[in-house]
């Protein structure tokens, strides 16, 4: 009987503590972790994202930008830091989906090492090319990459990008060869592809909806299972004969393995709330971004699906980042 009492009391005291973690979190600033450069896409994102939970939780969201390595210099950082909630990480499809397959020795799991807060959703990424080239539709660039292949090369802002593998899974989906060349960053590519000298990229929205809309590239396809909102007259690759060309840069909220669920639940709340405030919707549509709300089972869920389907692409392609 001492037993059964002790137990429930045990219980109850639990409940009672998870209880006022909930309506006590958060009692301090949070720390959000942004694994690129200021200035960014990903950045802007992040703070704008940050801005508007911020005003929901009456606590300072603070941006702590953590570049290189592929993302992991912000992992090693988020990992290291308490589990209680207060430190978080935008993730994406290095540390989610494609670092797992490309390097040999990784110092995390992503399937088991991350608390999965919430997604936050998908930039888009379009096939485009420089006006001048000749090829002014999807199928046109297909017959003249079979014939001109050595010659043609493509730009994406850096190996193991998403625009990398995008680039990566369109070749091996239409039987090309187009020799890769990586740039340190989406800007230095996307002026070398506007000027002609590598003509050919898969461009993300948020970097490249503006040069698209001003004609600076054409743009021939859209990697995307249905058209962007953002650019409507835009056709798949599916619409174009290639259904498994689906490929885009996928974000979401993660933080250390073991955070409370509380804690989670709140944050997961606070990011859904944040993601339908006006300035960020503006936000969404101006870079092309679709949201894709939904649970940190969802989350955990989807990242894994598609860890799955993107290390049999990086494998048919010999990416190796160490």
């Amino acid at each position: 009987m001492k037993q059964l009492v002790r137990a429930l009391g045990a219980a109850a005291l639990a409940l009672a503590a998870g209880a006022a973690l909930a309506q006590a979190y958060p009692s301090q600033p949070l720390k959000w972790i942004v694994p690129y450069v200021a200035g960014g896409g990903t950045d802007n994102l992040a703070r704008n994202l940050a801005e508007a939970m911020q005003a929901d939780f009456g606590q300072p969201i603070i941006i702590d930008n953590r570049p290189g390595a592929s993302t992991n210099i912000g992992v090693a950082a988020m990992m290291a830091a308490k589990p209680d909630g207060y430190t978080i990480m935008q993730a994406e499809n290095a540390a989610l989906l494609f670092n797992e397959h490309m390097f040999g020795k990784l110092p995390y799991n992503p399937a088991s090492d991350f608390t999965y807060i919430g997604t936050i959703g998908r930039f888009p990424v379009a096939l485009v090319v420089h006006p001048d080239f000749p090829a002014k539709t999807l199928a046109e660039f297909t017959a003249y990459a079979k014939a001109n292949g050595d010659k043609l090369s493509y730009a994406s802002p850096g190996n193991g990008s998403p625009h990398h593998m995008a680039m990566e899974l369109f070749k091996q989906q239409a039987g090309l060869n187009i020799t890769h060349v990586p740039y340190k960053g989406a800007a230095p590519a996307m002026t070398d592809v506007m000027g002609g000298q590598v003509p050919i990229m898969m461009l993300d929205l948020a970097s490249g909806l503006p040069i698209i809309k001003s004609g600076k590239v054409r743009a021939l396809a859209i990697a995307l299972p249905q058209r962007a909102s953002a650019l409507p007259e835009l056709p798949t690759f599916a619409e174009l004969g290639l259904k498994g060309v689906n490929a885009y840069a996928f974000h979401g909220l993660i933080g250390p393995k073991g955070m409370p669920k509380e804690a989670v639940a709140r944050l997961n709340a606070g990011l859904h709330k944040a993601m339908q405030s006006p300035k960020v919707v503006r936000l969404f549509a101006d870079f092309g971004f679709e949201p894709m709300p939904g649970t940190p089972e969802d989350f955990h869920r989807t990242a894994r699906a598609e860890s799955e389907r993107w290390g049999k692409v990086i494998a048919a392609a010999g990416v190796k980042l160490d």
